[in-house]
């Protein structure tokens, strides 16, 4: 079973594999937020958070539009943040390093309706670095700790059985992203930070 990845405009298009999806989550960090307002509108919820799904990059298959796809970091040590960059629309963030298998990806480039993805992917129980959220929000205590253990293990699989070798952000073998990666100067970070 899969679910369609898709930017706003339908010119990057691809799938993900929704059994290799380990969990659902918003995270109200500064970076996540500032990521936001450099991609624009239509990001963020009303409390600044982003929600995303948390797979292994090989659980991702691009069928059209590669070209579309750019990356961005918000500092020299940042996470790679992917976007459509035809109509900006947000794609993920990934680790640097491709040996940590992991994509986060934002819930605006998955093409289904939020009850599928409750049914498929599970209800959306995790919200994180709620003390930066722009409006209060509750914090989800011991259900962030099992997306962590579930997130780490699947990490850890993917690790010693060389899954993490499966990852179409990076180029084959290499550590290097299959995009140039724009890195913000900090006068470009502060700027996206309210």
């Amino acid at each position: 079973m899969s679910i369609a990845l898709r930017c706003r405009c339908g010119k990057l298009r691809g799938q993900v594999d929704e059994t290799r999806v380990a969990a659902r989550a918003v995270c109200y960090c500064k970076d996540c937020q500032a990521y936001g307002h450099f991609l624009g509108s239509g990001v963020l919820d009303e409390a600044g958070g982003t929600e995303v799904a948390a797979t292994l990059p090989a659980a991702v298959r691009f069928e059209a539009g590669l070209e579309h796809l750019a990356c961005m970091s918000l500092s020299p040590k940042g996470l790679y943040r992917w976007y459509a960059s035809c109509c900006r629309t947000p794609v993920g963030a990934t680790p640097r390093d491709p040996r940590s298998s992991y994509v986060g990806l934002v819930r605006a480039c998955l093409d289904a309706p939020d009850a599928e993805l409750a049914r498929t992917l599970g209800p959306l129980r995790c919200r994180t670095q709620t003390a930066t959220a722009t409006k209060p929000v509750a914090s989800s205590g011991l259900s962030t700790v099992w997306v962590v253990v579930k997130v780490g293990a699947m990490l850890m699989k993917a690790r010693l059985g060389g899954g993490y070798r499966n990852n179409p952000f990076f180029r084959p073998h290499s550590d290097e992203p299959v995009k140039p990666v724009q890195v913000l100067s900090l006068e470009e970070r502060k700027a996206l930070t309210p």
